[in-house]
């Protein structure tokens, strides 16, 4: 078991690296191909993935929704409503971030890990780059496109669930439709979306972290990738039940 100062410097180093990141900034002639291709490489790159998931989940949703309404008394277009609030709530927001974690963070702290393991960050600081503007600013950026990709798994996930409602068999369109449009709320999407805004946040910085401060060869690299992916993922869901309980608590 790690020593809680260990975990005291590491959080320290993490915030430090945060101020660090805005920093003497690099020039924009240099700054915009990175951002560019880590649009590329973390939102669009993202899409295909995040639209899959999205979709299946959001028919499971709708099925077992169904399925666990027994009772004859309980309308139809509840389904509709049940899906809606559990992919706008909670499943776009939060579980797709989790899933993220696990490409977008793995890709960020293996790239980054790379770059210290072959020396190039050296290189950087030699020449007077702020490394950490120069490496992790373009993900950032790129990163507040996220909310995106999160409308696109909302809208998505709600498709798939009417596709299997109707195409299932477990109830018509017109009822799906309704429940889709029940006792809509709209701060719940901004309550979702300033989740999102948060968890882009921490998909931007704490993988970069584990990659720019990791020691070692090749093999912790690897190590480094896991690790990254498992802190990214305990601290979206602290901030999940930090935020739900300050916005709809």
């Amino acid at each position: 078991m790690k020593n809680p100062i260990t975990y005291l410097e590491n959080i320290g180093t993490y915030f430090i690296m945060i101020k660090d990141i805005f920093r003497r900034p690099t020039k924009w002639s240099v700054m915009k191909p990175l951002i560019l291709k880590d649009i590329d490489d973390l939102i669009i790159g993202s899409i295909g993935i995040v639209a899959f998931i999205s979709f299946f989940v959001g028919g499971v949703v709708a099925i077992q929704t169904s399925l666990n309404m027994t009772s004859p008394i309980m309308p139809k277009y509840l389904v509709g409503f049940a899906t809606r609030q559990s992919i706008i709530l909670e499943f776009a927001p939060t579980f797709i971030s989790i899933i993220m974690a696990g490409k977008v963070g793995s890709f960020i702290t293996s790239s980054i890990g790379t770059m210290r393991v072959t020396e190039q960050i050296d290189a950087l600081e030699v020449m007077g780059i702020n490394a950490i503007n120069y490496l992790v600013f373009p993900k950032f950026i790129a990163l507040t496109l996220y909310p995106f990709v999160i409308s696109i798994a909302m809208f998505l996930g709600i498709l798939g669930g009417l596709m299997a409602c109707v195409y299932g068999g477990y109830g018509t369109m017109e009822d799906y439709i309704e429940g889709v449009q029940l006792d809509f709320i709209p701060f719940h999407f901004i309550y979702a979306f300033i989740k999102t805004f948060v968890f882009a946040f921490l998909l931007a910085t704490i993988p970069s972290y584990y990659g720019y401060f990791m020691k070692g060869g090749a093999l912790e690299v690897g190590k480094a990738s896991t690790t990254s992916f498992v802190w990214t993922s305990v601290m979206i869901i602290l901030v999940n039940f930090l935020l739900t309980s300050l916005l709809l608590g």
